[in-house]
């Protein structure tokens, strides 16, 4: 079996653990950075909670120029975490990765997700002795993140939704298809899909230098990968899957049950969070005390790629500082 154990230090002052996971025999993989200086008391925690195709070291902890959402975050005072799920990253993978695809039903699905989710979530709160953390999440990451938020509220203290999965209407009748358990991503599949929904009257909003030298880390996220021809990470097809089944009308959790406050953070042209699904999904957060809909201008599905991002990074700094407490008047 492969082993995904060994991770490098993406900072000199990042942290690595390997916690046990809702499934036996497979643990989890856990990075993290302190915030150098908090005025934070109690400290408060930041955990990134990925998407369908990448981990958390090529996501919120990637440095573009040097520079990643982690960075930010941590100069504003929080405490960083990323979590891998079983599947992606550093943390282990399903033995059924090791079948062939068509044998098994898509893996990491949102409910299996939830379970790793709340493993991550217990220990952190238990190694930095606090009693709730915030949470970021991308894209199906969303469904997890809000799975957990629905059933926890205590441990939540607020909630980043970046380009996050909705309901959507056209196909709400229809059955959704099936998928297998895991598929071959390639860094030509990851290109076009990060390129696809810019414009085409408009300029790149992703460098390819600074792609080039990411897509190098992402072979790297899977030992086999340079193995397989066409060269690509072996990914669980769980996430994707549940994508598609919330475009027939079947979201993965319920946005009703979550009480913590939701900021849904979006790039004007991502194809996968469309205005009508963004107004959908805001007005399901019903028992939110804050809600925010942030629409940002040049960014797509993957702007904390692009050329955007600091935008985004700054608009999720200000939503987890909390200044926003409704005043009631006298």
């Amino acid at each position: 079996m492969t082993d995904f154990s060994a991770a490098a230090q993406l900072d000199s002052r990042e942290q690595h653990f390997r916690v046990p996971g809702p499934r036996q025999g497979l643990s989890l993989f856990l990075r993290f950075l302190p915030a150098a200086d908090t005025e934070f008391r109690p400290r408060r925690a930041v955990l990134y909670v990925h998407g369908a195709t990448f981990p958390s070291a090529l996501s919120i902890a990637h440095r573009f120029d040097g520079r990643s959402w982690r960075d930010a975050l941590g100069e504003a005072g929080f405490d960083v975490w990323g979590l891998d799920l079983y599947g992606f990253g550093h943390s282990d993978r399903y033995p059924e990765m090791d079948q062939p695809a068509t044998d098994n039903s898509p893996l990491c699905v949102a409910q299996d997700a939830a379970k790793q989710l709340e493993a991550g979530i217990r220990f952190i709160l238990g190694h930095q002795n606090i009693e709730k953390l915030s949470l970021i999440a991308h894209s199906w990451g969303s469904m997890p993140a809000g799975l957990f938020a629905g059933r926890h509220s205590a441990l939540i203290d607020r909630l980043v939704l970046f380009a996050p999965i909705a309901v959507r209407g056209p196909r709400r009748y229809e059955a959704p298809p099936s998928f297998p358990a895991w598929r071959v991503v390639t860094p030509v599949d990851q290109w076009n899909r990060f390129v696809e929904d810019v414009p085409r009257h408009e300029p790149p909003v992703l460098s390819r230098i600074h792609f080039e030298e990411w897509s190098e880390r992402y072979l790297d996220s899977d030992p086999e990968s340079r193995s397989r021809d066409p060269v690509g990470v072996k990914t669980p097809l769980g996430p994707f899957s549940e994508i598609i089944r919330a475009w027939h009308g079947q979201l993965g959790y319920d946005p009703a049950l979550v009480r913590a406050p939701v900021a849904i953070i979006r790039g004007e042209w991502d194809g996968l969070m469309l205005d009508n699904d963004a107004h959908w999904l805001f007005n399901a957060f019903t028992q939110s005390p804050v809600k925010c809909d942030i629409k940002i201008g040049r960014g797509t599905h993957l702007m904390h790629l692009e050329a955007m991002r600091p935008a985004l990074w700054r608009e999720s700094v200000h939503f987890l500082q909390g200044n926003d407490t409704a005043v009631v008047p006298a």
